[in-house]
């Protein structure tokens, strides 16, 4: 495992990478209030089983190590979309494959359509597309936008004493101490007192718009490339309308919950990607 950072649009986006350069090009973005170092579990079985893939995964904007936006910038989820073209340029990768998860895994949808000249394979890690929004509710949805603005620029970020505290909240939320540890880890900056969360309050707040189930059919609808979707039985996008989903796309269920690619599946998944991504799939693809 190596750090990687990226100067993207006067900002620094940081990164962990695994593999060769020679390897698939995979590029991996992680859900909300995580980073990069979710996927670390993930990528070392990979390793291990010699999967010949080049591994990047960021820590979006505001998150993990990475700088936050601009005071007039916004964390929607297509916010993102600029910068994951910027670092892939910087890579020199013309084609690559993307994973997601969660939020990560929205992203990658939004990319995948939007780009799918660039996007060799995607695989989603429980999620794929965001909660479905009902156009009447949009003055709503801007109100909040509006006040959550206002309210968390300039909030400041919880302190900790030790960092055990920080993962504990994590472990509150449903992570297993292994899975919160690697990630509060990284989602932290030392402070005078010890040590305060690294994220942007921001990210916290409503998104100015949610997309309709017009656009999402749209995002599916332009998800032509190979496809691998692993739902974790207990995870978050059970409870999610998911408009019915092109044939390109596989899906399996791993055991465990939302982050079971960090410890209860992390087995499984990583056999299901390496044969994903490398082409050997037990069953015929487009």
């Amino acid at each position: 495992m190596q750090e990687r950072n990226f100067e993207v649009y006067g900002r620094r986006l940081a990164a962990l990478e695994w593999g060769e350069p020679e390897g698939i090009p995979v590029l991996a973005l992680h859900g909300w209030l995580d980073n990069a170092a979710s996927f670390r579990p993930l990528a070392e079985k990979l390793m291990s089983l010699a999967a010949p893939l080049h591994i990047v995964a960021l820590d979006l904007a505001g998150h993990g190590q990475s700088d936050h936006r601009a005071a007039d910038g916004e964390y929607n989820a297509w916010s993102d979309l600029p910068d994951i073209e910027a670092v892939v340029e910087l890579l020199g990768w013309q084609r690559f494959a993307l994973l997601g998860h969660s939020r990560g895994a929205m992203i990658s949808s939004l990319y995948s359509a939007a780009r799918p000249e660039r996007v060799e394979r995607v695989a989603w890690l429980d999620g794929i597309v965001p909660p479905l929004a009902d156009a009447a509710d949009y003055p709503k949805q801007l109100a909040e936008f509006l006040a959550d603005k206002h309210n968390l620029l300039d909030r400041p970020g919880r302190t900790f004493t030790r960092i055990e505290d920080a993962a504990m909240v994590r472990e509150r939320k449903g992570l297993a101490p292994p899975a919160a540890r690697l990630i509060a880890e990284r989602n932290l900056r030392p402070v005078e007192n010890g040590w305060c969360w690294s994220h942007d309050a921001r990210l916290q707040g409503a998104s100015a718009m949610k997309l309709t189930r017009g656009h999402v059919e749209a995002v599916l609808a332009g998800l032509s490339m190979p496809g691998l979707l692993l739902l974790a039985e207990s995870g978050m996008s059970q409870r999610f309308d998911v408009p019915t989903l092109p044939e390109s796309i596989r899906v399996e269920t791993l055991p465990g919950g939302h982050h079971c690619h960090m410890d209860d599946a992390v087995d499984i998944a990583a056999a299901q990607l390496q044969a994903f991504y490398t082409g050997t799939d037990p069953e015929p693809r487009i």
